[in-house]
């Protein structure tokens, strides 16, 4: 089950902020927890020009708060559902609403009211809570997908990921993309043993988290897959390109400290191939 907190989903006038929504509210309805919709009025068009303007840009953020609303009672009759409209910089006031969401869905692209795809990406590296990033029609996929590359950060992905396959029904595939000895080849690196060994050393690493899933989840498939040819955000989106849901750490090992939301996570963010999940490190575990 989610945590007793709603899941928030943000909008604005786009195809991928109605497929959040839908998206946002079926997960709400089957968890049994309220939904929060949310439109933030950017700062932006509240001083300079526009400040004249400002209650008409309110009123219309209002109306089309309603409008959702109308749209997830008729989507979801029953469901809990409230509208706030926020005001400040989207990023952070997403990222800072997320403290009181179990989760925080937003649209993956789009341009009416600010760039989606700057927004997800600023929210999802400060949010405190797992946001999903959901685009139009990727519906009809297949399994879950992971990235892991033995970080704490992707640890916690994969736990999460586990627990989602396990509730969905779905195949679960642990995704190790490690690329790093086929580029010190062509660098010039001397000997090709070195280069094995550390596949070698790579692969235990995946094999170990595998098994452990397949001790805890027993009635779930895991594959585990390590890919030593494509870079990791390449190779995550071709394996989301068919599934259901993609789930990765907001950073990962070879993140630097002071980036909040790592280049992986990053690169898959602008064009995320299937509903895609980032997990953010928390003391507590995902469960389902």
């Amino acid at each position: 089950m989610e945590t007793g907190k709603p899941i928030a989903v943000g909008i604005t006038e786009s195809s991928a902020s109605n497929a959040a929504v839908a998206w946002a509210a079926a997960r709400a309805k089957k968890h049994k927890v309220p939904l929060v919709v949310l439109h933030v009025l950017d700062d932006r068009w509240i001083v300079g020009e526009a400040l004249p303007y400002v209650d008409v840009l309110r009123q219309s953020g209002l109306d089309m708060l309603k409008e959702v609303g109308e749209r997830v009672h008729e989507m979801q009759p029953g469901l809990q559902v409230s509208l706030e409209l926020l005001e400040g910089a989207i990023g952070a006031s997403l990222g800072d609403y997320s403290k009181n969401a179990a989760m925080l869905v937003l649209g993956s692209s789009g341009h009416a009211r600010g760039a989606l795809t700057d927004r997800a990406l600023q929210a999802a590296a400060v949010a405190e809570s797992p946001v999903a990033v959901i685009g139009p029609g990727q519906e009809g996929g297949r399994g879950v997908v992971v990235g892991v590359d033995g970080s704490q950060e992707s640890t916690q992905a994969v736990a999460f990921a586990a627990a989602e396959a396990d509730a969905l029904g779905e195949e679960l595939t642990v995704l190790y993309a490690f690329t790093g000895p086929n580029r010190w080849i062509k660098a010039g690196l001397p000997s090709s043993r070195f280069a094995a060994h550390v596949l070698e050393e790579e692969q235990v690493v995946l094999s170990e988290t595998v098994a452990g899933l397949r001790q805890e989840y027993p009635d779930i498939v895991v594959h585990g897959v390590l890919e030593t040819v494509l870079e990791p955000a390449d190779a995550l989106i071709q394996a989301g390109s068919n599934a259901r849901l993609l789930v990765l750490g907001s950073r990962g090992r070879g993140s630097v400290g002071r980036l909040l939301l790592g280049s992986t996570a990053h690169a898959v963010l602008t064009r995320p191939p299937c509903a895609t999940i980032i997990t953010h490190l928390r003391k507590s575990e995902h469960k389902q």
